[in-house]
């Protein structure tokens, strides 16, 4: 079983043993899907801690090199194995005339305008002063309350002492899992998850499960059973137009998950970023299991990615392990723009922008009906994006490369994949990313006369 050499390397533990790694796979030393030592085994062949290891193995998934599988191991990546998420760092800036329906992105609208008048304002009113300097590690009094404020649009009620301030939902999803897990701790998830938690896991140490779904999400027998074999410490769900299968849990559903997870003392993160699109919402998980939910959610969907200001609701004694992770991290959430975010909820602008932003989302939906027609998948009327079954004879890598080479960018199923689960034959197209509604059209009609070409990429045997 491989053993780094760190003799000659210098710097930080953990960077020299991912180091270590790299140079062995790329010289043969190690060969892929090989399996690596437990943390705790390669902890003490080195002679260092088993957080070290996890922080090394961790940095590695970072950079594609490895993989961790609940209940096997960490194996060595295959050449052909892409990274969770390098799919969508290497299509940031698509070729001129291609349409990029890869990033769940809001709508372009008015916060553009709006962010310009509000700092107008507040430089005018000698304001911005008390925000260039420390504020408390959950947020200021004023900035929690405005959180208490957003999230109760959602029908949860929480007092403004149990929010805490984060720069966006990804952060506030990042604090819950540092003060709640450990290294090599098991976290639930869906089969299919955002990228984003995978890397989070990974850096953590964290090993991922991922459950069997239906159209309203995790089955709740799956995830009974899975508590009672894998001990998982939490669960990181998104109720409301999940991501990327646009499911929504129903009422009912939700009651039996927050039962099961009360039977099993887990803790619940509950993502809800999505929800405000749901003009009909059922009410958070949170609502039915309050003692254990960290509702996570922000204004970056709603309003504006690049403010970066979220929100987390704790339990009632959850917040000061939320301050502790939150010190450590960035000592506290940007004060500026949660004091912008703080005036839009208390004058209604954010709550304008929200809406407009449901009401483009939902005539994007009509377009995306009138191209795609009776193409099966699942298509929400009031979701970002679509997860867009394909028709036989495709199959999702073949079908995601030459929709790209006709010019339309669109996310394979492998990067939302947890562990080793079987990605289906499928594909998601975001809708918010492309600048304008012709765009749009042009680009879902690209799809379209894709899947029409019963053409294939021939194999070649060898």
């Amino acid at each position: 079983m491989w053993a780094p050499e760190l003799s000659q390397r210098r710097g930080p533990r953990y960077l020299a043993i991912a180091d270590a790694l790299a140079d062995d796979l790329a010289s043969g030393r190690v060969e892929a899907g090989a399996r690596l030592p437990t943390h705790r085994d390669l902890a003490h062949r080195l002679g260092v801690t088993v957080g070290t290891v996890s922080r090394a193995y961790a940095e590695a998934e970072r950079r594609g090199l490895i993989r961790g599988e609940v209940g096997r191991g960490t194996f060595v990546r295959g050449a052909a194995e892409p990274a969770d998420e390098s799919y969508f760092s290497m299509l940031q800036a698509p070729p001129p005339g291609i349409v990029d329906f890869t990033f769940n992105l809001p709508l372009t609208g008015d916060a553009t305008r709006c962010l310009a008048a509000t700092l107008g304002t507040m430089a005018n009113e000698g304001a911005l002063a008390p925000w260039m300097d420390y504020q408390p590690e959950l947020g200021a009094a004023r900035h929690r309350a405005a959180g208490a404020a957003w999230i109760a649009r959602s029908g949860l009620s929480v007092s403004p002492d149990r929010i805490a301030v984060t720069n966006g939902a990804q952060h506030g999803m990042d604090m819950a899992f540092s003060a709640l897990t450990k290294p090599g701790d098991v976290v639930l998830t869906e089969a299919l998850t955002y990228p984003t938690i995978k890397t989070l896991a990974a850096r953590l140490g964290l090993r991922l499960h991922g459950l069997p779904m239906d159209d309203q999400g995790i089955l709740p027998d799956a995830l009974d059973a899975t508590c009672r074999t894998q001990a998982p410490t939490a669960l990181h769900c998104i109720p409301d137009l999940q991501n990327p299968t646009t499911a929504v849990m129903s009422e009912d559903r939700r009651r039996d998950i927050a039962d099961i997870a009360r039977r099993h003392g887990l803790l619940v993160i509950e993502d809800d970023v999505y929800g405000f699109l749901l003009r009909d919402r059922p009410r958070p998980l949170a609502c039915h299991l309050p003692e254990l939910t960290y509702h996570v959610t922000s204004i970056s969907k709603s309003i504006a990615p690049g403010l970066r200001v979220g929100y987390v609701a704790t339990p009632a004694d959850g917040t000061g392990p939320l301050a502790t992770a939150l010190l450590g991290n960035c000592r506290m959430a940007t004060p500026l723009t949660a004091e912008v975010a703080a005036r839009w909820i208390e004058d209604g602008t954010a709550a304008r922008l929200a809406d407009a932003q449901k009401r483009e989302v939902e005539l994007r939906q009509v377009i995306a009906d009138s191209v795609l027609g009776g193409l099966a998948g699942n298509r929400h009327p009031e979701s970002f994006h679509i997860w867009l079954s394909l028709p036989e004879p495709w199959r999702a890598n073949d079908f995601v490369n030459e929709a790209r080479r006709r010019g339309a960018l669109v996310a394979p199923p492998d990067v939302f994949v947890v562990g080793r689960g079987q990605a289906p034959h499928a594909v998601r197209i975001c809708l918010g990313a492309v600048p304008d509604r012709d765009t749009l059209a042009r680009g879902l009609q690209i799809v379209v006369d894709t899947l029409a070409d019963s053409h294939q990429p021939s194999a070649q045997i060898v």
